[in-house]
């Protein structure tokens, strides 16, 4: 298939665009590079420069794409609160130039990155699709807005889509990982403690309801990610919007991530107690039955150890 890959240039959307290469697929990335970086997109991928909103319709048009996968997006959860104005435009007021582009040109599918805050705090665990949508924070809200937008154009254009919500993405792939200039995600920001470019690392809260007293979080390999946006391109089907978590379904909490990059690094890696986050819950984990059982999907990179292995790698040598 002919596929353009927007935010092809970050973290998520780089990798899924080497595994789309290798699957044999012709990859056509899009990015404003904002927050990408052009050395990251995979070789053997054409790159176009430019933003979803004003040069998808250029690019789609006359094109002969067979799908597009959506990964661009503002995602700071902290900046979505205190800017929301930026991620309502960024997310939402640009996919739908996008949504545009895509029915005009006459691309029949469509893969959404979508995301785990959504959900917002869940009412109980392992979180599944049918779960409550009751997004804490402008940035699940927009992804919200976004999945309702696509089930619209699904069934009155014809759309065969898929919206993936993913919870914690981690590892590396390919020589392609995590290098945000704003970095947010435990597993990167501990692993720059060992590699000594950050003097501690903060542990959010020691007295959640969990067995050690911090958070847990479902952990999934970018691999696996990637995996599942080539079975949903395989699976999806014309007039229908499927709707799919990713995780492990298994949790690990704020200290076994930090004591597992203290194995695989070998480094002593301090971390300070603070106070708890507001609006921060005490347990994420996924329920990724509706993947498996529709699109095939099952997650092969599943321990912690490994995940943080390939991080690791990615994090010694840039």
């Amino acid at each position: 298939m002919k596929l353009l890959v927007t935010g092809g240039a970050g973290y998520v959307g780089s990798v899924c665009a080497a595994v789309l290469l290798e699957h044999g697929h012709e990859v056509v990335v899009l990015d404003d590079l904002s927050t990408g970086h052009a050395d990251a997109v995979p070789a053997g991928a054409a790159f176009v420069e430019g933003d979803i909103a004003e040069d998808a319709a250029g690019v789609l048009t006359g094109g002969g794409f067979d799908g597009v996968l959506h990964f661009a997006a503002k995602s700071l959860v902290g900046e979505s609160v205190s800017a929301p104005e930026r991620y309502w435009h960024g997310n939402v007021v640009k996919t739908l130039e996008l949504l545009e582009a895509i029915r005009t040109a006459g691309v029949p599918r469509l893969v959404f990155s979508s995301t785990a805050a959504t959900y917002g705090e869940p009412e109980s665990v392992p979180i599944t699709e049918t779960s409550p949508t009751r997004p804490t924070n402008a940035y699940g809200a927009t992804k919200l807005a976004i999945d309702h937008a696509i089930t619209s154009y699904a069934v009155a254009h014809g759309l065969a889509a898929t919206s993936l919500r993913y919870f914690n993405v981690a590892g590396a792939y390919a020589g392609l990982g995590e290098r945000h200039t704003t970095e947010t995600h435990l597993i990167p920001l501990v692993l720059q403690v060992a590699a000594g470019r950050r003097e501690e690392i903060l542990v959010f809260g020691t007295d959640w309801p969990t067995a050690d007293g911090t958070a847990v979080r479902d952990y999934i390999h970018v691999r696996d990610l990637a995996d599942a946006h080539v079975l949903a391109l395989q699976c999806a089907r014309p007039s229908a919007h499927g709707i799919y978590n990713l995780g492990n379904g298994t949790g690990f909490s704020v200290r076994e991530v930090i004591d597992c990059c203290r194995r695989v690094t070998g480094r002593p890696i301090p971390s300070r107690d603070v106070e708890r986050r507001a609006g921060d819950p005490a347990v994420l984990i996924a329920s990724s039955a509706a993947a498996t059982a529709e699109l095939g999907w099952r997650p092969r990179h599943t321990t912690l150890e490994e995940i943080v292995a390939d991080a690791w790698e990615f994090t010694r040598t840039r």
